[in-house]
C-alpha cells in the first residue's frame, strides 16, 4: 500500500511539475543563452508565418514551432500553436497531445481551449471526452453576439452523437493500401478510374513534378497528374507523370475521367477562383486542356465534377450563390446537360435539398449505373468534416434521401474522393493512415456487403409413417453482396485482315425507344473501347468506320442482372466484294416477317451505306435455326430478306442494287452436331439464335 500511495505522489509531483509553464523569457533561461537566442528565433519565425495575411502557412510553421518547443517544451503557447498546426495538416490526430500540454501548462491561455481539446478528442473517436469539452465550451459562448461560433459547436456535437452511432454498426470492408507503385512518401489523393477499373489518374505532390518547385504557403511540390493501368497484369504498373500538356509548371490536378478513359477533366486555379478544364485523349497524347464554358465555370469556385455514363450531363461542384449575388454561398451538387445543337453545356440544375445540405458538398462521383451518386458532405449525419454519402435517382427523376456509408469509410476526418467501379464491390479512396507511405495515400476499399447468416441446421422429426427419425437439413438462404446492375462491354476495335486499330464511331441505341442515347469513339492508336450498359434496357450497339461496313451488336440487359464484363473485339471489314456481316438488329416477331419498329435505325444505318456507296450491289438473306420444317423455314427467310429490302427501297434505294434470298436452316453459323454437344441449355439457345439471323452481302461495288 506503501508503494501505490508513493507512486501516486510521485506521479502528481511530475504533473505538477509539467504544469508549471516557462515562457519564453530571457530570465528563465540565462544558462542557456545561446540556445534561448536560437530557439525564440524560431518562435518568432513560426509566428510570423500563421499570420492571417494571406493566410496562415501551418506547414511551414509547424517545423519551426517544433524546434521551438524541444528546447522549452513547458510553453503553453509553444503548445498550443503546435496542435493547431497539426490540425491543419493530415497528421490532424497528432493535435490533441499538445493542446493537453497546453491546457495544463495554462488553463486559462486561450479561450477556446476546451473547442480544441474537443477537435483533438473528436479526432480520435473518444466521444464522449470531445462532448464534454464541446459542452463546457458552448457554455462560455454568447448565442447572441457570437450565433456562428455557438451554432459550430452545435454541429460538432451533433457530429460526435452520429459517430456514436456509426461507430457501434460497421460496415463490413477491407481497406488496403494501394501500395509503392501508386503511393510515395508524398500526398497522393483524388484518384479517378476507367468505369472497369483497368486505368487510374490521381494527383501527387511528389519530387520531380513538371516544375519541380514547391509551393510558398504550405512547403509542398506543386501539384502533377500521375497515371497507372493494369492493362496485361493484375498488378499496376509504376506511376508515372503523365507529362505536358495536362502538367505544367503550376498546380494540375485531375478531376474527373469519362468511362472509357477518352476525356479528362482537370482543375486550374486561374485567378484564385479555379475553374475546370477539359482534354482529349489520342492514344497516349492528350489535347491542351480547354476550359468548361460559362455553364460550368462561373465566377465563383469549381472543383469537382463527373460525367454521366452517356457523357450527356455532368454533375459538378460550385460555390455559386443560390439566387443572386451577396446570397450565402456554400459548395453544393448541379448538374449540366449537353446541348447538341449548340455543343456546349447548358441547362444546369442545382440538386434538390435532399441532397444539398446547408453545409458543403464536395467530390461528387457518379457510377457507370447512370443513376447512383456517391459524394462527400459536411452535412446530413456526418461524424466529422466530410462523409462519404451514396444516392440514387429514382425512375421518377426523384432522389433518395443520402445514405452514409459508414465507419471506417467514414471516420471523423474529412472522407472525400470516393470512387466505385462499375462491378459496385471495388471501391477507391484518398486517406490519412498510420501505416501509410507517408501524407494522404490512396486505398482500395472492398464492400463486403451484409454480413452473411451461419449456415443452420433445423432438425425437424419427419414422422409420416416412419418409425425410424428422418432429418431434414433446413438451408437457410444465403445473404448476397449486392452489385452493380450492368454490364460492362468492353475490347478492340480492328482491321479484319490487318489486325490494325481502327478510329471507330460507336452508337449505342435504346432498341424500345429507337433513340441514340450515346455515342463514343474508338482510340485511334490502340482501337480500345469500353461502353457501359446499365441494367433494364435492351441497347443495339453500331460501329461504324469511314470504308468499312459497319458492325452490329444486340445486347438485352435483363434489370436484374448482376454484374457482367465482356470482352468482344470488333473486326470492320473493307467494303470489298464477297464481304458479309449480320445484321443483328433487325428484329421479327416469332413466325413472322414484318419488320419490328425497333429495326428502324439499322435499317436506316444500312440505308445510309448504300447513299454513300452509290455503286454497291448487296444480297440481303435471312437464316433460320433447324427447328420447324425445312418447307416453313425457307419461305420464311426469304420473306424476311423480301421485307428488308422492300424498306431499303421505299426509303430510296434502286431495286436493280439489291437481292434477297432465303436460305432457311441451310447455312447454320452452329450446327446441329455442335449444338448437341452443350451441356447448358442456355447455351444451347444462344447457339440456335445465332443460327436466326439476317445478312447483306457484298455483290459489286
Amino acid at each position: 500500500m506503501k508503494k501505490i500511495v508513493l507512486i501516486s505522489v510521485l506521479s502528481l509531483f511530475s504533473i505538477s511539475l509539467f504544469a508549471q509553464e516557462v515562457t519564453f523569457d530571457k530570465k528563465n533561461f540565462k544558462d542557456n543563452k545561446k540556445e534561448f537566442k536560437e530557439a525564440e528565433g524560431h518562435l518568432k519565425m513560426a509566428d510570423e508565418l500563421m499570420m492571417p495575411m494571406p493566410f496562415p502557412r501551418y506547414g511551414q510553421a509547424l517545423s519551426y514551432y517544433l524546434k521551438a518547443q524541444e528546447f522549452n517544451p513547458k510553453s503553453a503557447h509553444v503548445n498550443y500553436q503546435i496542435g493547431l498546426c497539426y490540425l491543419n495538416t493530415p497528421q490532424k490526430f497528432k493535435a490533441l497531445e499538445y493542446f493537453q500540454n497546453a491546457f495544463q501548462l495554462n488553463a486559462n491561455l486561450h479561450p477556446d481551449i476546451h473547442y480544441f481539446l474537443g477537435r483533438g478528442f473528436h479526432l480520435k473517436m473518444d466521444w464522449d471526452k470531445a462532448i464534454n469539452h464541446y459542452e463546457t465550451h458552448k457554455g462560455r459562448i454568447d448565442s447572441k453576439k457570437d450565433l456562428e461560433a455557438y451554432m459550430d459547436v452545435n454541429k460538432r456535437i451533433l457530429e460526435c452523437q452520429s459517430g456514436k452511432q456509426l461507430v457501434k454498426n460497421p460496415v463490413r470492408v477491407w481497406i488496403d493500401n494501394m501500395g509503392k507503385q501508386i503511393n510515395s512518401a508524398y500526398p497522393e489523393y483524388g484518384m479517378v478510374m476507367t468505369a472497369n477499373a483497368s486505368e487510374i489518374f490521381f494527383t501527387s505532390r511528389r519530387p520531380g513534378s513538371t516544375g519541380d518547385e514547391r509551393d510558398e504557403f504550405t512547403d509542398e511540390y506543386f501539384e502533377d497528374v500521375y497515371t497507372s493501368n493494369r492493362y496485361t497484369s493484375k498488378d499496376w504498373t509504376p506511376a508515372r507523370n503523365v507529362g505536358a500538356p495536362i502538367n505544367t509548371k503550376g498546380h494540375d490536378a485531375v478531376v474527373s475521367l469519362s468511362p472509357d478513359g477518352s476525356k479528362m477533366i482537370v482543375y486550374i486555379d486561374d485567378k484564385g477562383d479555379g475553374n475546370l478544364y477539359e482534354s482529349l485523349r489520342d492514344g497516349d497524347t492528350w489535347s491542351k486542356p480547354k476550359k468548361l464554358n460559362e455553364a460550368i465555370c462561373s465566377e465563383y469556385h469549381e472543383a469537382s465534377a463527373w460525367y454521366t455514363p452517356d457523357g450527356r450531363q455532368l454533375y459538378f461542384i460550385s460555390e455559386r450563390p443560390l439566387v443572386k449575388k451577396g446570397d450565402p454561398k456554400d459548395r453544393d451538387i448541379y448538374v449540366a446537360t449537353w446541348n447538341e445543337e449548340k455543343e456546349e453545356w447548358g441547362n444546369v440544375e442545382r440538386l434538390p435539398e435532399n441532397i444539398n445540405s446547408k453545409y458543403d458538398e464536395d467530390g461528387i462521383y457518379v457510377h457507370p449505373d447512370g443513376k447512383t451518386i456517391y459524394f462527400s458532405s459536411k452535412g446530413h449525419n456526418s461524424m466529422g468534416g466530410y462523409d462519404v454519402f451514396k444516392a440514387v435517382k429514382n425512375e421518377d427523376g426523384t432522389w433518395s434521401d443520402p445514405e452514409n456509408l459508414g465507419y471506417p469509410i467514414n471516420t471523423p476526418d474529412h472522407d472525400v474522393f470516393f470512387v466505385v467501379a462499375a462491378n459496385g464491390r471495388d471501391a477507391y479512396m484518398t486517406s490519412y493512415r498510420e501505416d501509410g507511405f507517408g501524407g494522404n495515400d490512396l486505398y482500395k476499399v472492398t464492400l463486403l456487403g451484409e454480413k452473411k447468416d451461419p449456415i443452420l441446421s433445423g432438425e425437424d422429426m419427419l414422422l409420416a409413417n416412419a418409425t425410424i427419425a428422418i432429418r431434414a437439413v433446413q438451408i437457410e438462404p444465403k445473404v448476397e453482396v449486392s452489385g452493380s446492375k450492368l454490364m460492362i462491354l468492353r475490347g478492340v476495335v480492328r482491321d479484319d485482315e490487318s489486325k490494325s486499330p481502327i478510329a471507330a464511331d460507336i452508337e449505342l441505341v435504346d432498341n424500345e425507344t429507337n433513340k441514340v442515347i450515346a455515342e463514343f469513339t474508338s482510340d485511334s492508336k490502340s482501337g480500345r473501347y469500353l461502353v457501359s450498359l446499365p441494367g433494364g434496357k435492351n441497347y443495339g450497339i453500331a460501329v461504324k468506320a469511314t470504308d468499312y461496313l459497319f458492325h452490329s451488336e444486340n445486347f438485352d440487359v435483363k434489370q436484374d442482372a448482376s454484374y457482367k464484363e465482356v470482352e468482344l473485339n470488333i473486326d470492320l471489314k473493307k467494303v470489298n466484294v464477297g464481304k458479309s456481316i449480320v445484321l443483328k438488329n433487325i428484329f421479327f416477331d416469332l413466325s413472322k416477317y414484318s419488320l419490328r419498329p425497333e429495326s428502324e435505325i439499322e435499317l436506316n444505318r444500312l440505308t445510309q451505306l448504300l447513299i454513300e456507296n452509290p455503286g454497291l450491289k448487296i444480297e440481303i438473306s435471312g437464316h433460320t435455326d433447324s427447328r420447324g420444317s425445312a418447307a416453313f423455314n425457307k419461305e420464311l427467310s426469304k420473306n424476311r430478306a423480301k421485307a428488308v429490302v422492300d424498306y431499303l427501297v421505299e426509303k430510296g434505294i434502286k431495286k436493280d442494287r439489291l437481292v434477297f434470298a432465303g436460305y432457311g436452316m441451310e447455312q447454320p453459323i452452329k450446327t446441329d452436331a455442335e449444338i448437341a454437344k452443350m451441356s447448358r441449355r442456355s447455351d444451347k439457345e444462344a447457339a440456335h439464335q445465332q443460327n436466326r439471323r439476317t445478312e447483306f452481302k457484298v455483290l459489286s461495288k
